[in-house]
């Protein structure tokens, strides 16, 4: 498995450290030992969830599953949030968010919406922007700092059902497809279907940075 070092850059550009966290079975049983090293948690894009974790019969166009993946994201997303930590999903990372709160998906949305605006190049951010509207007062608007906010977009799934406690706060112009999700009840918890990392322009990553800095500078401090 790969990461885009767009991930990294980001972060780092916004003043963070970027720590790396592959799948380890200890996240399962220990997700602490493996939180404890981190002050804020981004769950980034990649390959389609199992179904099986929402519940739901394949699509044929449901490919590349990671079921490692899976094992380790959805239970240090679920203990993150119950330890108040600052999280952001990014792309699959928000529809990871959304499953891990009991949440489902819908498949391949082609089938749904009658068209590939959402994912118009495979493998290419060519020709991918799109706009997203945003509630006001939302975490969604205050990372990005507009209520309309345009995208670097490139899924062919999305949130169906929205999972216990999951809020939609974005939606896409084209469709009015969930595009943003948040989680009210915990501390700084935000879901993009869009790719902020690969656009130098956007706050979204900056605005996780800035939250999880507090927490680390009393962890220096002590």
């Amino acid at each position: 498995m790969l990461l885009s070092r767009a991930y990294v850059d980001a972060i780092q550009d916004a003043g963070g450290v970027a720590l790396m966290l592959p799948p380890d079975p200890m996240a399962h049983d220990e997700p602490d030992a493996l939180l404890d090293c981190l002050h804020g948690l981004v769950l980034a894009g990649g390959a389609d969830i199992d179904p099986a974790r929402y519940r739901a019969r394949r699509h044929p166009s449901t490919a590349g599953m990671t079921p490692e993946r899976d094992a380790t994201e959805i239970p240090l997303a679920r203990r993150a949030l119950e330890r108040d930590l600052p999280v952001l999903g990014i792309c699959r990372g928000m529809q990871l968010l959304n499953v891990a709160r009991g949440g489902t998906l819908i498949q391949h949305l082609p089938d749904d919406l009658g068209h590939c605006d959402h994912r118009r190049r495979l493998g290419s951010f060519d020709n991918a922007d799109h706009d997203v509207r945003l509630a006001p007062d939302s975490l969604a608007a205050e990372a990005c700092g507009e209520l309309v906010h345009t995208t670097k977009s490139h899924h062919h799934q999305a949130v169906d059902r929205l999972g216990d406690g999951v809020v939609a706060t974005g939606w896409s112009v084209l469709d009015d497809l969930v595009e943003a999700i948040e989680v009210p009840g915990s501390r700084w918890a935000l879901g993009v279907q869009w790719h902020p990392e690969v656009d130098p322009t956007s706050g979204v990553i900056a605005a996780l940075v800035d939250e999880a800095a507090p927490r680390r500078a009393a962890r220096v401090a002590a």
